[in-house]
């Protein structure tokens, strides 16, 4: 009886170590999400918000895409939009001025270094 009782009690100990290892991680991937949200400076709006340029822009490159989701943000002079599509099942994102002139995300990467 005192065996199946320190059975219970090692069984006992070893789900909450484990609970508390979960938990852990839990909060540890919260924070990089945070992190990695608030080094993003695009605010997101929505889709029906995006400038008339930047919806034709995206209809002549991919006239088969759908908008999923849009991005806005300031940048020094000009404002840029961060548009995610799905083309027939694969997700992209892309990159226009409030013009509807594409900008690529490594040329912006380029321009501040």
């Amino acid at each position: 009886m005192k065996k199946l009782g320190l059975i219970l009690l090692v069984i006992g100990l070893f789900f909450t170590a484990a609970n508390a290892q979960v938990e852990e991680l839990q909060t540890e991937v919260e924070v990089e999400k945070e992190l990695v949200v608030a080094g993003d400076e695009f605010e997101k709006i929505e889709v029906s918000a995006l400038p008339e340029a930047v919806t034709a822009a995206i209809l002549t490159q991919f006239p088969e895409a759908i908008t999923t989701e849009a991005f806005v943000k300031q940048d020094e002079e000009e404002v840029i939009y961060k548009v995610k599509l799905d083309l027939k099942g694969q997700m992209k994102k892309v990159y226009l001025d409030s013009a509807g002139n594409w900008i690529k995300k490594e040329d912006k990467k380029e321009e501040s270094n």
